[in-house]
């Protein structure tokens, strides 16, 4: 049976690409899902699977041509006509087959790939944490093989199908690339594994790779050493994007030189333990520091006597528990708050994108959450159309999977504005760093009783000092002010918020 392989939807006003690398040729054998070629566009790169198990039979758009969305790039033969196609193939090749990564299994046996799943918008590698099988053990359809760690989730990989762990491609420690290959399973009768595999699992080796036709075209017009672009493609593959990026990339002031390290005594060093960043502590730390170089970030302050919203959540959590299923906190008051002032002050809740300001007529509140890993910051959508128990459940339960680890890409993506509750910590006062791109981010920080000045009296009363951290190639100190002053007012006088005031 004939399947066509044609040019998936490439994103919204995106219309045409360009076929960057073929990594198969006809009368290659592939499996479901298997990556057949690559295509650029002038924003992505989009890899394309196969749509069945087969022979890869005529290639229509070779590389470097031009198509469009639904285009045809392919041909499949599948079932009794990709033995046929195969064999055909073999008789008339007079080139020798490249080495197979595993020996071919024994009757009746078949070798799947274990790949890499998708990883999520931008996100072109992982690297392998732990990989809780060993070569030659036995696994269920579904079950976990091993554990990848990206800069913002850690992601399970479960096993395709029933069979034996025959090869382990990619070790604890290595990089690996969106949708690579990371170990082959065998499955019915051929499923063994020689002794001297089981020893030791191989390393993940680089192959050689073609850049893609219009990378190469640019970089020789343009004079650029490719050994000087980081390519994003697969297995690094340098694609015409990079090299945009590339050209684009302001010249890197020269560094300050590193400060030496002191000198330790030999006894101190024995007692010291050194420990690799992971990826999600690399890419907190680059972000932050990012923020730093690009934003022009400023800090105002303010600070909100809690009486009134601690009496509301008083008299009626017992009830809102028992009616919602779910506890009243502190954070649904200031979410609702935060989206409240957006709105008078829609800067706030807006980014720069090239040289537009980009407002946003909705609010996708990130909430930053402290778990084992490090700071995530999952994003609750549209949380200005939710009521305060739909803002405390999704709260509660994006902070439980936050702290297993468990929240996908696309629960960390799109947040317009942060809310940040250093409070929780301890902590009486510090000034938040930019979530890029976003333009705000609140800092709450701790209930304290202080000594305030009410009707010409002193009395004590629970008051929280308020943080806004702004871009202020966005924000003017009036506006950032103005949001404060409003979140301040509502949480003062929380009726205000039923009222939509």
């Amino acid at each position: 049976m004939t399947i066509e392989v044609r040019v998936p939807t490439l994103g919204e006003s995106v219309t045409e690409a360009t076929v960057a690398t073929w990594f198969k040729k006809p009368g290659d054998a592939v499996v479901t899902d298997e990556m057949l070629c690559e295509l650029e566009t002038d924003k992505v790169t989009v890899e394309v699977p196969a749509p069945a198990s087969g022979v890869l039979g005529e290639i229509v758009a070779g590389e470097g041509e031009t198509v469009g969305v639904d285009a045809l790039l392919a041909t499949l033969e599948a079932g009794e006509g990709a033995a046929a196609a195969q064999s055909a193939t073999a008789q008339s090749a007079t080139a020798p087959a490249p080495a197979a990564s595993a020996e071919a299994p024994a009757a009746g046996g078949a070798t799947v790939d274990v790949m890499v799943p998708v990883l999520g918008e931008s996100v072109t590698e992982a690297t392998v944490s732990t990989w809780f099988k060993a070569v030659g053990d036995s696994v269920q359809q579904d079950e976990m093989l091993c554990e990848l760690e990206t800069d913002k989730v850690s992601v399970e990989v479960p096993a395709p199908a029933a069979g034996v762990l025959t090869e382990i491609l990619a070790p604890e420690g290595a990089t690996v690339e969106a949708a690579g290959k990371l170990a082959i399973l065998t499955t019915g009768a051929g499923a063994a594994v020689p002794a001297a595999e089981k020893a030791a699992p191989a390393p993940a080796t680089a192959r050689d790779v073609a850049d893609a036709p219009s990378a190469r075209k640019i970089m020789t017009e343009k004079g650029i050493d490719p050994a000087a672009v980081q390519g994003s493609g697969r297995d690094g593959r340098v694609m015409k994007g990079d090299v945009i990026a590339a050209l684009n990339k302001p010249a890197a002031p020269a560094a300050a030189p590193a400060a030496p390290r002191v000198p330790v005594p030999a006894e101190d060093a024995a007692r010291e333990e050194r420990i690799r960043m992971t990826r999600l502590r690399q890419t907190i730390a680059r972000r932050l520091k990012d923020a730093q170089n690009t934003a022009a970030i400023l800090t105002t302050y303010n600070e909100v006597d809690m009486t009134e919203v601690m009496a509301l959540r008083s008299q009626y959590k017992d009830e809102f528990e028992k009616r919602h299923g779910v506890r009243l906190g502190f954070m649904s008051f200031f979410t609702k708050a935060c989206c409240a002032a957006l709105k008078d002050v829609p800067e706030v809740n807006a980014e720069i994108d090239g040289d537009e300001i980009v407002y946003k007529n909705f609010v996708h509140m990130g909430i930053a959450a402290g778990t084992p890993q490090g700071l995530v910051v999952p994003v609750i959508r549209d949380a200005d159309t939710m009521s305060f128990a739909a803002i405390e459940a999704a709260i509660a339960e994006k902070g439980r999977r936050a702290r297993d680890g468990k929240l996908s890409m696309a629960e960390l993506q799109g947040g317009t504005f942060t809310i940040s509750n250093g409070g929780v910590y301890g902590s009486l006062m510090s000034s938040p760093i930019l979530n890029p791109p976003q333009s705000g981010i609140l800092g709450m920080h701790k209930i304290q009783q202080r000594p305030m000045v009410i009707n010409g009296e002193i009395v004590a009363r629970p008051m929280m000092y308020l943080a806004l951290s702004y871009d202020h190639r966005i924000v003017d100190g009036k506006g950032a002010v103005t949001f404060l002053v409003k979140v301040k007012e509502a949480l003062e006088d929380p009726r205000r918020l039923l009222m939509d005031l």
